[in-house]
């Protein structure tokens, strides 16, 4: 970064570090990614539920099974389905309670809500950013049937204490690692420590398909078979018979096209390479940002590996900004990373069960979730489109922004309190 750009911040009139808010770069479409979608469409077999030899949804499902070390993996139309189908096959309806953290991708609640229960929400750590267990076990009553803990932002969430809490209490665990594809707990793949899992394959994840999917892996067959049920119309497919039309429970239509199932298989090619990539990049990324006063960086605590998902930065804005309320204060310091190039985001604006969509179902009062609230209220991401496995020299020039920025606080806070006024 030039003597000129680091001056004056780009909001105050200053040239920025980027010239422009960086651009999407994700999915890497590959010529090999484009030769399996091809021979899907030359082979005219498009849906998951035609006989005579294995589909391309039947091979992903196999190489991911394989990939985790699991005995099943069933394809689904996408990710909120998969929670709602793994609920579902385990049992969970109407008159159950589901425990769910209240930092989530909403779609967590949501497909508790759409099989008839109602989610219970417990505070998420400090650092991780996933379930607490203390706060989980707090949440648990005699109408929990399930407990849905999320890998949130490509980190595990602490899956032997929420494991024994959920043994205690006789409650099934379904974990949702829609953004934590290749993480590891305590070397164990996410989705391979023998609860029922599910996976997001949406073209943002970390193992993308070219639009929307959806993966459930498990170890248990019983589960796994009215899994298949479910996702077509409550019918069993054999490929030893035609298809007979009859419908063993009320299902749903949710399957996963070849054509994705393909593009999906073809990326699974290259995933460990992506993988690797991406966890040098962050880790030089936020190696710059250690001297940062006032920011709270992602961790990855021992015995875990990130997938580096999101990243997530909680801000001291009281005493970095200490002229204005938390959220100007935030705002306008989320204006002056994007103004730089940086292309920072709230991702959420408010814990899962504030949503106006929840709000009328939920059991708890307002404020159970103090952590959540904080967390939300005082921190900014980037998302996973912004970190490909290329990015190694935009995180660098990201890393700029931020040192320009923090060296500029002084600016902020009379900007910060002016805007108050």
């Amino acid at each position: 970064m030039n003597g000129a750009a680091a001056d004056t911040l780009a909001l105050t009139g200053g040239e920025p570090v980027l010239g422009t808010l960086a651009p999407v770069d994700w999915p890497k479409t590959t010529d090999a990614d484009r030769a399996a979608v091809l021979s899907v469409l030359d082979s005219n077999v498009f849906v998951s539920d035609r006989t005579g030899g294995p589909t391309a949804v039947e091979r992903l499902e196999r190489a991911w099974a394989d990939y985790l070390g699991v005995r099943r993996c069933v394809g689904v139309s996408n990710g909120t389905t998969a929670i709602e189908l793994a609920l579902l096959a385990h049992g969970v309806g109407p008159g159950d309670e589901v425990v769910v953290p209240a930092l989530t991708f909403v779609a967590t609640a949501m497909a508790v809500v759409h099989v008839g229960a109602t989610p219970r929400y417990a505070d998420v750590d400090p650092v991780t950013f996933t379930m607490s267990p203390r706060s989980l076990a707090a949440q648990i009553t005699g109408r929990t049937k399930a407990v849905v803990p999320v890998h949130l932002h490509g980190l595990s969430a602490d899956m032997e204490a929420i494991g024994d809490i959920a043994r205690r209490h006789g409650c099934v665990v379904v974990e949702d690692a829609a953004q934590a594809q290749g993480a590891r707990y305590r070397d164990t793949l996410c989705g391979a420590s023998g609860n029922t899992a599910t996976f997001s394959l949406q073209m943002t994840k970390n193992l993308p398909t070219c639009g929307e999917g959806g993966l459930v892996v498990t170890d248990d067959d019983g589960v796994a078979d009215r899994i298949v049920q479910l996702r077509q119309f409550g019918e069993t497919i054999r490929a030893d018979r035609p298809r007979r039309y009859v419908s063993h429970r009320l299902g749903f239509n949710a399957k996963l096209s070849n054509v994705q199932a393909a593009y999906t298989a073809s990326q699974l090619e290259r995933f460990e390479e992506y993988h690797a990539a991406r966890r040098s990049n962050v880790a030089a990324f936020l190696a710059r940002l250690e001297h940062l006063d006032g920011l709270q960086c992602p961790a990855e605590p021992e015995g875990y590996e990130h997938a580096w998902h999101i990243l997530r930065f909680v801000v001291d804005l009281g005493r970095l900004l200490p002229g204005a309320d938390t959220a100007t204060a935030r705002n306008l310091l989320i204006r002056a990373l994007r103004a730089e190039g940086l292309p920072a985001t709230r991702y959420q604006m408010m814990p899962v069960p504030e949503q106006p969509a929840l709000r009328s179902i939920c059991p708890q009062e307002p404020g159970s979730w103090p952590v959540t609230q904080d967390v939300v209220d005082r921190s900014f991401t980037l998302q996973q489109r912004h970190l490909p496995p290329d990015a190694g020299p935009l995180l660098q020039d990201f890393a700029d922004v931020l040192e320009k920025v923090w060296s500029h606080l002084k600016v902020l806070a009379e900007l910060a309190e002016g805007a108050d006024r």
